[in-house]
C-alpha cells in the first residue's frame, strides 16, 4: 500500500524543465516549418529551382539541422504527458498514444533525411527533369502531409482523450484538441498554414501544463 502511493505521488510530479521541452518542440518546429516554406514552394511538383540558390539551400539546411532536437524535444513532451497521467494511465489509449507520437518522430526523421539527401545530391543545381528528385521530393511531401500529418492528429485525439478521462487537462482544453486534431485528420491540399495547428497546439498544451503546476504549488504554500 505504501509503495503504491509513493509511486503515485512520483507519477505525479512532472519537473517543470521537462514540461518545457513542449515549448522547445514548438518553437523550433516553427522555425523550421516556416524556414522550409519560404525556401521552397509547397507544391511537391515544382522543379526545383531553390535548390540553384545557395541562400534557399542554407534556409533548408538551417531547418534540416532544427529536426533532431524538434524530435528529441517531442520525445520529452510525451514522457511528461504519461508522467502526469501516472498510474491512472489506461493501455489502450496509452498504446495509440505512444504509438501515433513515435510514428510521427519517425516519419519526422525520414523526410528530413530525404531532403538532406536531395540537397547533398542536386545542390547548385535545378534537377527539372530528374525522376530522382520527383520521386525525392514526392516522398517528402507524401511522409509529411499525407501521413505524419495524420499522425499528428491522432496523437492530439488520444491526448486530449487522456486528459478528459483523467482530469490531468481541463474539458475545454481537451475539446480544443479534438477540434485541431479534427482539421489536420481531414486536410486536403497543400495549404501550408494548416501544418502550424500541431506545433501550437502543443505550446498550447505545454503553457497549461506549466500554469496548472504554478498554480497548484501556489496554492499549496498559501495553504
Amino acid at each position: 500500500m505504501t509503495t503504491a502511493l509513493t509511486e503515485s505521488s512520483q507519477a505525479s510530479s512532472a519537473p517543470p524543465v521537462v514540461a518545457i521541452s513542449g515549448l522547445v518542440f514548438a518553437v523550433l518546429y516553427v522555425v523550421s516549418l516556416v524556414l522550409i516554406r519560404l525556401a521552397a514552394p509547397a507544391d511537391p511538383t515544382e522543379p526545383g529551382a531553390w535548390l540553384a540558390d545557395p541562400i534557399l539551400r542554407n534556409w533548408v539546411r538551417v531547418a534540416m539541422n532544427l529536426v533532431p532536437f524538434s524530435g528529441i524535444a517531442f520525445l520529452w513532451f510525451m514522457a511528461t504527458l504519461r508522467n502526469r497521467i501516472g498510474l491512472q494511465e489506461d493501455r489502450f489509449f496509452a498504446t495509440v498514444f505512444l504509438g501515433s507520437g513515435f510514428l510521427f518522430v519517425a516519419m519526422l526523421f525520414v523526410a528530413a533525411s530525404v531532403t538532406q539527401g536531395l540537397m547533398d545530391t542536386f545542390g547548385g543545381t535545378v534537377p527539372d527533369q530528374s525522376e530522382a528528385y520527383r520521386t525525392g521530393r514526392s516522398m517528402v511531401h507524401a511522409l509529411m502531409h499525407t501521413f505524419g500529418f495524420k499522425m499528428a492528429a491522432v496523437f492530439m485525439f488520444m491526448t486530449s482523450t487522456i486528459g478528459r478521462r483523467t482530469a490531468i487537462l481541463a474539458r475545454w482544453v481537451s475539446f480544443v484538441g479534438y477540434a485541431c486534431g479534427l482539421v489536420l485528420l481531414l486536410m486536403i491540399g497543400n495549404f501550408a498554414g494548416i501544418t502550424l495547428i500541431f506545433p501550437f497546439w502543443v505550446l498550447f498544451v505545454s503553457t497549461y501544463v506549466l500554469y496548472s503546476d504554478f498554480r497548484k504549488k501556489g496554492l499549496e504554500k498559501r495553504g
